[in-house]
């Protein structure tokens, strides 16, 4: 149960970088149930990356997160999001970013509304 919270959280936050940042389309003038698909199939894809690659790159990159006190963490998360954009073009969803400052308006967007909403939302390990 908390796979299908995290999909509606990141779906959510992904609408909500969408709405809020203009470098950021996601599906622009299709119906809503077509809307809804791809808001979910993004979500999906996204977690995946964030599940797969980002500990690579954490590990990979440690002595940058130190250098430069976490900032790095920015550009890595406009480029997960920007290698999620790829991804969902390659299954045939309508996802697209303008650029990096985009990308990291929206990775800020995403990680402040996904930590918002999971201070509301049940996350299943309420024991």
């Amino acid at each position: 149960m908390s796979i299908i919270i995290r999909i509606l959280v990141n779906a959510l936050a992904l609408a909500a970088a969408a709405y809020l940042i203009t470098g950021i389309e996601i599906a622009p003038g299709a119906p809503t149930a077509e809307q809804i698909v791809t808001y979910t199939v993004i979500a999906i894809i996204f977690g995946v990356v964030n599940a797969v690659i980002k500990p690579i790159v954490k590990t990979v990159g440690c002595a940058f997160y130190v250098l430069t006190l976490g900032l790095v963490a920015l550009i890595v998360n406009a480029l997960l999001l920007m290698l999620t954009a790829w991804a969902a073009g390659l299954f045939g969803f309508d996802f697209h970013i303008d650029g990096l400052w985009s990308a990291v308006l929206g990775g800020i967007v995403i990680a402040v509304v996904s930590w918002l909403l999971s201070l509301v939302l049940p996350d299943g390990d309420d024991d």
